[in-house]
């Protein structure tokens, strides 16, 4: 039985993460949802306003033998661009922010050392604009976006994994 940890990550869109971080060794499971904002049950036609505070997110698990982390932090800076502030791609609104949720003080320790990390590397060209939050509530999006790029293979995405190093 794998052991398991979650993490609840913010990007952009949350079609085109899902589809990428589903096929790093080590995932699990995931839901796509809303977090970071101030309606209870947020919805789709809430989120897309961006008046609710909440931005698009996916929530994981993964097993932390085989996927550390810090390794999946990683993974992430490398398939959206941390450095644009609410926007991913032609997505703009504060519901496409970058964002980290930690859900402990280790994970929030481990995201700033990373965040310190990529900032050094310079492989943006630019600061990491991506927050650091903890996390509250999870809503989980309506079952339509959940594996959409998976019922809709040819599905709009703005990710895609980049060959940098930090």
């Amino acid at each position: 039985m794998a052991k398991k940890e979650v993490a609840t990550l913010a990007g952009g869109c949350f079609w085109g993460m899902e589809d990428l971080l589903r096929k790093v060794p080590g995932y699990l499971n995931s839901d796509v949802g809303y977090t970071g904002g101030t309606v209870h049950n947020a919805t789709y036609e809430q989120v897309k306003t961006g008046k609710t505070g909440h931005a698009e997110a996916i929530q994981i698990e993964f097993d932390p033998e085989t996927l550390t982390y810090e390794n999946l932090l990683l993974f992430f800076f490398k398939i959206h661009d941390p450095t644009t502030v609410e926007q991913q791609g032609n997505d703009i609104g504060s519901q496409y922010r970058s964002a980290i949720f930690y859900h402990t003080d280790a994970q929030r320790k481990t995201a700033e050392q990373v965040i310190e990390r990529v900032n050094k590397s310079n492989a943006w060209g630019a600061p990491v604009a991506t927050q650091l939050e903890p996390v509250d509530s999870f809503y989980r999006a309506e079952d339509y976006h959940q594996d959409y790029l998976e019922k809709h293979p040819n599905g709009y995405t703005c990710h895609f994994l980049r060959d940098i190093k930090f």
